[in-house]
Formats: C-alpha cells, sequence, structure tokens
C-alpha cells in the first residue's frame, strides 16, 4: 500500500481487475430488476475527444450506481462504423476504409478502457461487420416484401464530374464540396423506406415518453408535423389531370386568384411544355432546383416566379387562375402545389403584388371591412367569411367544417390529413455503406437476393477514389451474378444503405450480439429492451431518434420485438467548451483526453466534467477547475491514509446514534444528510455537479471532525461508517481510486458489488448543533448545543463556554448577538 496518491498506478491496476474479474458483463437474470443504459455509439473518426468522455462519464456514472442498487445492468460499447466521412478521410491519406475504420477502432477502444468506462465489452460490435449487417438486409428485404422499402425516382443533388448523389450540405454556393462542379437536380431512380406509415403512431407515441426532453419532443412533433385540412381539386382549364393541393384554410377558397407550384413538382416542367414560356420555366426549375431552399432561408427569399402559360379553374368559383412555378413553394409540404390567395397569406400578397395578380378579400376581421385595394399586408387571422357564395357571413372555424363537407358531396376535394414527414430516402452512391440486397434481371425484374445467400458482402478488393461514383457499379465480380429465379444473367443493386440505418437498430442487437439465428434473440431482447436511459447530443433529437422508433415499430411488426418505443428515458448532455466555442481543431481550443489522463489520471478528469455543470448544460472548461478537482482527490487519499491505521482495526458504527456524545452525533447525522442528498441528485435529475459538491462538504467536516472528536472512545466506528459512506458515494464518479481505498480498509471484493448507502432515518433527524463563537468578529470556539434550545439558551451556553469565559475575564460583554441559533457574536 502506498501513502502516496498516484494516479495511473490506481487506474491501472483497477482497470485490470476489472477485467480479469469480468465485473461489467450481463446476463439476464429474471430475478433481478434490470437496467439498461446506453450512451450513443461514436464514429470511429480515429481520436476519442472530450465531448466523447463527458457523454460516456455520464452513462458510466448511472451504470455504476444504478448496480449498487441492485439492478442488473445492460452497458454496451460499439462502433457506427460506416458513412462518407470515413470514406473521404481513407481517400484523402491514400488508405483503404476498411483499414482506417478498423484501426481507428482498436486506438479509441484503448482509449475508452483507459477512462474506466464499465463496459460489457463482449457486446461489442461494429457496424461495418458483415455479420451485423446481414441482418440489416435481412429486415431490409422483409420490408421491401411488406411494401415498406420501394424504389421509385426522386430529384437528387447531383454532381456531373464525381457521378455521384450529394447531401444538402455538401452542395456550397450551388457547387458540389469536393470539386467546385456546379451542382444540378436529376431525377434519380432511389430506394426509399415507407416511414410515412407509421406517421401517427409516431406523433401519439410521443405522449407517452414523460421522461424525455420537451424541446426533443417537440422538434420531433414539428418534424412529424401533421396537419388537418382538405385536399381540393383544381381542374385544367384546358383538361387534363386536376392539380390537387392540400390547405388547412379552405376558407379562403373564394380568394384563390392563381395556382404555385414548387419547382421540384413533376408538373412544373410538363405544363410548360410546347409554350412559348417553356425555355424560361426550364431555366427557372433548372435554377432554384440546385439552391438551398430549406425553410430558414425561405423566409429571407425575394419571392420569384415564372407563369407556366398554362391555367386551372378556381373549383367553386370557376375563375381562371394562371399557374405559376414558384421559388417559395416547398415539394416536401403538402402536395408542392399550393392555391394563392395573396388577400389573406403574406408569401401570396407580396408575389402577386410583384407580378400584378388579382388580390380579393374573403375574410373580414371583426369590426372592419377590408378592400383588396387599400390592403398593405395579408390579413392572416381568422374572421367572417365574405364574398364566398352561401358561406359569407359564417366564422371561420365552422365555415373550414361545412366547406370541407361541400367538396367532399361534390368531388370537389375530400378532408385530409398531411405530414410535414416524408418517406426516408436510403440510397447513397458511394461505396462505404451496406450494400442494399437487390438482385435486377430483365426477365423477372426485381428480387431480392435469397436468404441463404445473405450478406451480401461489400468487397474490399476495390480502392475508392471519389470519381465516376461507386467503385461497385465498375467491378463485374460484385455486379453480375445469376438471377435467383431463372438463373439467367443479373446486376446487383451497387447503391449502398444511409448509415443512419445500422444506428436506427444497434441498441436491440447489444441485447443479443453474438446471436447467429437471425436478427434478434427474440427472448433476450425482450428481457433486456427498452432501453431505460439513452444518452446523447441534442443534434440527434431528430432525424437518428426519429428513425430508431421509427425502426423499432417495424421490427416489433416483424415478429421481432415487443416493444414500441426504444428509449424510455432521454437525456441530451450539453456540449464542452473552452473559450466560449466549442472545441475544435481549428480554433486551437482543443483539449486531448489522453494528456489529462497522463497528467492528472482518469478520476481526475471524470471528476471535473461532472463537477463544472449539470449534464444537460453546455460545460465551460476551467484549467483551475481542473487543478481543483485534483487537489480534492488528494485530500480524500490523505484522510483515508491517516486514518486507515485505526480504521481497519474497528468496524462501522451500527447504532441509532442515540448513545454518541453531541459532537460525533452531529458529525454522523451530516454523514447521512449527505447521503440521502447524493441519492436525490442523482436518482432525481442526475445533478452529480450538486452530489459531488456535497461529498466535498463532508470531507471538510470529516477533517474538522478527526481533529476535534478523534479522542472521543465512540469515534472510530462512526468515522469508518463516514469513510465507508464517502467511498461509497463517490465510486460512480471516480471508481479507481475509491476502489483502492476500499481494499485499504480491508475488502477483498470490488466496490462494485458493495450496495448503494441508505440514509438512516433516526440519523436525519437533528438531535444537536454546532454554534460558532465570533468574540469582537473573529471566531474563538465552537460548541455543541440540543437541538432543541431557544435563542436565549444558547446565548447562555457560549457565555459558559469555557474559551469565552477566558476572553471576558470577569467582565460582562458589552453586547451579544444570537444569529439562526448557530452563530454567536460576542462585543467586548
Amino acid at each position: 500500500m502506498s501513502s502516496r496518491y498516484e494516479p495511473r498506478r490506481v487506474e491501472e491496476k483497477w482497470q485490470q481487475i476489472w477485467a480479469q474479474r469480468r465485473l461489467f458483463e450481463a446476463g439476464e437474470d429474471p430475478s433481478r430488476p434490470k437496467y439498461y443504459v446506453l450512451e450513443m455509439f461514436p464514429y470511429p473518426s480515429g481520436r476519442i475527444h472530450m465531448g466523447h468522455v463527458r457523454n460516456y462519464t455520464i452513462g458510466d456514472v448511472v451504470a455504476r450506481y444504478k448496480r449498487m442498487q441492485g439492478f442488473n445492468i445492460l452497458h454496451p460499447m460499439g462502433w457506427d462504423a460506416f458513412g462518407l466521412p470515413a470514406e473521404n478521410a481513407a481517400m484523402a491519406r491514400g488508405l483503404h476504409p476498411a483499414n482506417w475504420t478498423y484501426d481507428n477502432i482498436d486506438y479509441m477502444r484503448r482509449q475508452l478502457k483507459a477512462l474506466g468506462y464499465s463496459y460489457d465489452w463482449p457486446r461489442e460490435l461494429a457496424t461495418c461487420d458483415p455479420e451485423y449487417y446481414r441482418w440489416e438486409q435481412l429486415v431490409f428485404i422483409e420490408m421491401y416484401r411488406r411494401g415498406l422499402a420501394y424504389k421509385k425516382k426522386a430529384p437528387v443533388n447531383w454532381c456531373p464530374k464525381c457521378e455521384t448523389v450529394l447531401a444538402n450540405e455538401q452542395v456550397e454556393g450551388g457547387c458540389c464540396w469536393r470539386c467546385d462542379s456546379e451542382v444540378s437536380l436529376k431525377e434519380l431512380e432511389q430506394w426509399f423506406f415507407k416511414i410515412t406509415a407509421y406517421a401517427d403512431e409516431l406523433l401519439a407515441d410521443l405522449d407517452v415518453l414523460a421522461h424525455w426532453p420537451e424541446r426533443v419532443l417537440t422538434m420531433q412533433r414539428n418534424w412529424i408535423g401533421k396537419s388537418l385540412g382538405a385536399e381540393i381539386f383544381f381542374p385544367l382549364k384546358d383538361g387534363g389531370e386536376p392539380i390537387t393541393v392540400f390547405t388547412t384554410r379552405q376558407d379562403t377558397l373564394w380568394g384563390a386568384t392563381f395556382m404555385s407550384l414548387a419547382p421540384e413538382h413533376p408538373l412544373a416542367l410538363s405544363l410548360a411544355q410546347g409554350t412559348p414560356q417553356e425555355a424560361a420555366v426550364r431555366a427557372f426549375v433548372d435554377h432554384w432546383r440546385a439552391q438551398d431552399r430549406s425553410r430558414g432561408v425561405l423566409e429571407e427569399l425575394t419571392k420569384e416566379g415564372v407563369f407556366t402559360g398554362r391555367y386551372c379553374l378556381n373549383p367553386v368559383s370557376g375563375w381562371e387562375m394562371p399557374i405559376y412555378v414558384a421559388n417559395f413553394v416547398l415539394m416536401e409540404y403538402g402536395t408542392g402545389a399550393v392555391m394563392a390567395v395573396p388577400a389573406h397569406d403574406q408569401r401570396d400578397f407580396e408575389f402577386a403584388q410583384k407580378y400584378g395578380l388579382p388580390i380579393r378579400v374573403v375574410i373580414q376581421p371583426p369590426g372592419e371591412e377590408l378592400r383588396a385595394g387599400d390592403l398593405k399586408a395579408a390579413y392572416e387571422d381568422e374572421g367572417v367569411l365574405v364574398n364566398s357564395g352561401s358561406f359569407s357571413s359564417l366564422a371561420s372555424a365552422p365555415a373550414r367544417e361545412a366547406i370541407a363537407a361541400f367538396l367532399e358531396e361534390t368531388g370537389r376535394g375530400r378532408r385530409a390529413a398531411h405530414f410535414r414527414l416524408r418517406d426516408w430516402l436510403i440510397s447513397r452512391q458511394r461505396y462505404w455503406g451496406a450494400p442494399i440486397p437487390i438482385i435486377y434481371c430483365e426477365k423477372c425484374g426485381m428480387t431480392p437476393v435469397p436468404e441463404q445467400d445473405l450478406p451480401v458482402k461489400l468487397p474490399l478488393d476495390v480502392s475508392p477514389t471519389g470519381e465516376g461514383g461507386s467503385p461497385l457499379a465498375h467491378l463485374p465480380s460484385f455486379t453480375n451474378v445469376p438471377c435467383p429465379l431463372c438463373g439467367g444473367p443479373a446486376r446487383r443493386e451497387v447503391d449502398t444503405m444511409d448509415t443512419f440505418v445500422e444506428s436506427s437498430w444497434y441498441f436491440l442487437r447489444y441485447a443479443c450480439a453474438d446471436y447467429r439465428e437471425g436478427p434478434l434473440d427474440r427472448k433476450r431482447v425482450d428481457y433486456w429492451l427498452p432501453v431505460d436511459q439513452y444518452i446523447g447530443g441534442i443534434e440527434h433529437a431528430v432525424l437518428h431518434l426519429l428513425y430508431a422508433r421509427f425502426f423499432t415499430k417495424v421490427l416489433r411488426d416483424l415478429g421481432l420485438a415487443r416493444i414500441d418505443e426504444p428509449f424510455t428515458r432521454l437525456l441530451t448532455q450539453g456540449m464542452v467548451l473552452k473559450d466560449g466555442a466549442k472545441m475544435a481543431k481549428s480554433k486551437g481550443n482543443v483539449v486531448d483526453p489522453e494528456y489529462m489522463i497522463s497528467e492528472y489520471g482518469t478520476d481526475t478528469t471524470r471528476l471535473f466534467l461532472l463537477f463544472a455543470a449539470p449534464p444537460e448544460r453546455d460545460l465551460e472548461w476551467s484549467d483551475q477547475g481542473v487543478l481543483g478537482g485534483h487537489r480534492f482527490l488528494h485530500r480524500l487519499w490523505t484522510l483515508a491514509q491517516n486514518l486507515l491505521p485505526d480504521l481497519k482495526k474497528a468496524q462501522p458504527y451500527q447504532g441509532s446514534g442515540s448513545d454518541l456524545p453531541p459532537g460525533l452525533g452531529e458529525f454522523r447525522q451530516k454523514v447521512h444528510q449527505t447521503i440521502q442528498k447524493v441519492t436525490g441528485d442523482i436518482e432525481d435529475r442526475f445533478h452529480f455537479n450538486t452530489a459531488i459538491a456535497a461529498v466535498m462538504e463532508l470531507i471538510n467536516a470529516f477533517y474538522q471532525a478527526v481533529e476535534e472528536l478523534a479522542p472521543e472512545e465512540k469515534a472510530l466506528p462512526v468515522f469508518r461508517e463516514a469513510l465507508e459512506a464517502v467511498l461509497q458515494l463517490l465510486y460512480p464518479m471516480v471508481p479507481h481510486i475509491t476502489e483502492e481505498l476500499w481494499e485499504n480498509l480491508g475488502y477483498n471484493t470490488s466496490l462494485q458489488l458493495a450496495p448503494w448507502p441508505q440514509a438512516q432515518a433516526e440519523a436525519l433527524v437533528e438531535t444537536a448543533r454546532t454554534v460558532v463563537i465570533q468574540i469582537n468578529g473573529k471566531v474563538r470556539s465552537r460548541i455543541s448545543v440540543p437541538a432543541s434550545h431557544s435563542d436565549q439558551q444558547v446565548q447562555d451556553a457560549a457565555l459558559d463556554d469555557p474559551v469565552v469565559q477566558k476572553w471576558l475575564k470577569g467582565q460582562p460583554p458589552r453586547r451579544v448577538v444570537v444569529a439562526r441559533g448557530k452563530l454567536v457574536n460576542i462585543v467586548i
């Protein structure tokens, strides 16, 4: 046993012991309550950063705390290993993505183990492993058979030089981020998952997620975006299929004076074909399809459009309505066609004024009369209908219901609910991803790969260059296969799956990572799922969390799981900042976790990240804060080492406290108040910062008690009880130093196997309190008095104190002030 605190020696020792004893490997045990804690798994970028460390430390505290409470803990780790960033990073270094990825996984695994996390490493998985994505391919095939995976043409950002689809984030100023070629929108056959089939359930089940942040729930509700209204059919003037419009304001239908189409709308080009406007429409469409027209950007755009040369008819008034293609209409909302009501929609109003289009008032505000020629802006609120046929004089709300019924009765429309949510495009024309298990045969058409031929392995004997599209398309040994139905020549699908697919079900696979008979072992999945506590960044509030919820429901409907929702509780931790900004190499404000471990130790690093801020708040890095945490651990070590020779001979105090002298009883009360405080802070709010602060206060009180109470006969059992409680309370946060001191106390089993301390009710009842005595403003003494003492009794006891008597020298004090029964100030 060393009397000097040496963090690295202690930490390496206990990490080896934990691994040897396999303390964190989980198994199903129906006799114990289970608890599944999971942090969002990392992309193997090469190095762990402080954001990772904070995220995983929070999860590790929860896992260790719950394990001490008697829960059967599942706490796994793996790697989100596919995707474009790995492909690009590998190409930049002249490496194969597989080599780059697996080398990074090896390095990051070593880093995680050095941080002492209590992971069940035998369950480790990497999503680029064929033994993982083979089951994903099988699920894809089952979804395909049920119509939940389908292929259709869709407009995509296309780089002609790289010959690949680009994500919106990869288009910079209308050009490819990699080669600066001008990007165009191209219609390509793409694979989709039909997430919209679950839109109602995804929306409704948000109401059962009581332990998710309201901010995340709101973001998902807005993303799903359910709107109730009507679909209205606008006939073309010269015949053909009518244009279907969705609106939530059918009460304004008589005010619709023109039609606006999104540039991506299939009719945008076809309507203009053969008209004098054809060239102008094509140029407009090509231009605006390549621009960023996200909702935030649209608010700032100047409203622009082009006439298609065609007209439709207002289905209730019969008025001719010119059809425009407009830059402010989004294909992703409604049907991509908007009935423009300039008197009652500000965007339509601005557009109508710019292009000289008619404005008709059909809603009057209470007590006012609007005239179209006098409008300076659109009136968008509700009111009373005018100029609306038989519906005039109705208020907006009842008019909407009456008009919807009228449209249905006359075949001009129908009641409808629309969602902002769109089906999930999963096709990627890049190499480093899971192959889509589909085969194309000229005779038999499209057919899934037979189950016995899975996995369709991603070939590793190619080196992607980023040019000429995916190298899979140019690899005959991959593409050329016999048709599984007729045996004739056929070809494989060369698109790979969006990496979000892999991260949408990994948490289920952890429950049965060694299962080889199918995607999931239903018995084990039903035991462990749902995840009880999920932890990750707010940036995943919509896409990952929404896709994971969708995929869970699909797997449930395939009979592979029974749960409806994957994550019971969600914690979105804040970022780690330095100098007021998120850590980044480009800003020169990165703190390397490996440096922290070598300089201060893992426990100090963990302690600072937990103490500096509540987990949901951003954390500002502070070198002084790190030093403060390091000093605290040294104080704990020194206190324990000074007491160990005597405490090893004592047993923890077991009584009620009634037999203890006042000062000792008061210290023991402080111990149990701290147990109660730390338990509440962790259990109720995960406020580890205030929990640690409470233990720091207890350590201060401990030093004072040792100084003042050590001669007491009953002090050693109470001190042993106190030190054991301190080690148990701090163990989830700083497990290495506490394990070492626990062993120093004489225990030969891991502190992980010790129960979480319980606050004794009788110890929490205040029976005595310490009173600080100041003489002329300086602390001169402390006394212990019964908690029931009045201020007068406290004053009398203070004046009787021998130290005070010495200062008074037989003279009465000039003044005595008692503050809150805990401070006596004597002026002499």
